[in-house]
């Protein structure tokens, strides 16, 4: 009777633990994959100069294997890409926008609306 009861009580105090282990788990997924992300942008910059078109534009150079399926959205296609302003791309290469130039994508960020466990919104990661 006395084993029940502690396991009871295990049980008890586990549960709302494991409740949100496969939300922290997709949070966690998702701030890696934004920082290999960051980290490929930045590799782009210093090889080449100037910003990537896009994340494709990252895939296509190598890289990244693919784009990452955003964990919380469960989609690849909802990556919020930040556009370099001309101001940060000035000191690399002046970019003529009648010629068709293109900024670059300076960040990524989640397309996932809502709140992370921690109370941050998903959208300013």
């Amino acid at each position: 009777m006395v084993v029940v009861a502690i396991i009871g009580i295990l049980a008890v105090v586990a549960l709302p633990a494991m409740r949100t282990a496969p939300l922290k788990a997709r949070e966690a997924v998702l701030k890696a994959d934004l920082y290999q992300i960051r980290s490929c942008i930045d590799q782009y910059l210093g090889d080449k100069g100037e910003y990537p078109e896009s994340l494709q534009g990252l895939v296509d150079a190598g890289y990244l294997r693919f784009v990452p399926i955003d964990p919380i959205t469960r989609k690849a296609d909802t990556w919020v890409e930040l556009e370099a302003s001309p101001t940060e791309t000035e000191e690399l290469e002046p970019i003529d926008e009648d010629l068709g130039g293109t900024v670059g994508i300076i960040d990524v960020k989640s397309g996932a609306s809502g709140v992370a466990l921690d109370g941050t919104l998903y959208s300013d990661w």
